[in-house]
Order: C-alpha cells, then sequence, then structure tokens
C-alpha cells in the first residue's frame, strides 16, 4: 500500500531522469527513420516534418506537473515518471510551440485561436494526440 504524503509538492526528478532516457530512446529511432543519419519525426500539433537541426523540443503532451497533482494522492513519484513518459504522452513539436503552450493544459492552449493560426496548428491531430495520451495516461496510473 502506498502511503507516503498525499499532498507532497510538485517534484520533477524521477520525471526528469525518465525522461532523458525516453528522449534518448526516441532520438536513436527517429534516426534510424531518417535514414541519412538525420532525425525524422512529425511534429504532434501541426503534422509537419521535423529534422535533426530543426529547433525541436520533446514535450509532453500533458503536462507533467498536471499528472503528479492528480496521482501524488495513490501513486509513488517512480510510479508517476513512469505515466507522465508513457509513449503516448512524449512527442515532439517546434520549441516555439512548447514554449507559448508551457503548462497550460492543451485544450485551453487551443481555444485561444491566435495559437492555432500563428503556429499552423492541426486541431484534430492535436485532440487526436491529447485524446490518446489521456488514455495511456489513465490505463498505465491504473496499472500500478
Amino acid at each position: 500500500m502506498y502511503n507516503s504524503n498525499p499532498n507532497r509538492p510538485y517534484h520533477r526528478t524521477e520525471i526528469d531522469q525518465l525522461f532523458a532516457k525516453v528522449k534518448a530512446q526516441m532520438h536513436q529511432q527517429a534516426i534510424a527513420r531518417g535514414g541519412d543519419g538525420v532525425a525524422l519525426y512529425t511534429d504532434c500539433y501541426t503534422g509537419k516534418t521535423l529534422r535533426g537541426g530543426d529547433p525541436y523540443d520533446y514535450e509532453h503532451i500533458r503536462s507533467a506537473e498536471e499528472i503528479f497533482m492528480a496521482y501524488r494522492d495513490r501513486l509513488t513519484n517512480s510510479q508517476i515518471a513512469q505515466v507522465v513518459n508513457c509513449p503516448e504522452n512524449v512527442a515532439v513539436t517546434l520549441r516555439s510551440i512548447n514554449q507559448s503552450k508551457g503548462k497550460t493544459p492543451l485544450e485551453d492552449w487551443l481555444i485561444n485561436s491566435d495559437n492555432i493560426s500563428k503556429y499552423d496548428i492541426d486541431i484534430l491531430l492535436a485532440k487526436r494526440n491529447l485524446k490518446k495520451a489521456d488514455k495511456a495516461i489513465k490505463k498505465m496510473a491504473a496499472s500500478f
């Protein structure tokens, strides 16, 4: 049984350690996908192709803090790190999009039509990826 403090403050150490491993694995897969030694990704919000050297970031579709706060009453920091970094919740997007979004929940960020036009967001793709992430997050959290 998990009996740690259910009101503990947001803590990212385990999340960041696992995130680094997940990013390294994704990078190796992207290099293989590129076929020419240069990483190849598809932006999770625009659907556009991103290559190594482009200004992209690895992105938690559902923010680490939001997941931590939702599950801190029943999961350990290590378990939360696994949930945050599940494959469906880690994607790649342009750095400008990631910085604009910050910790804002994607559905809230998408409400601002300026974000859609400024960053050329494919709303259906973004919402589909969010739905996939949320489903995987819930499934993984329930597995502990």
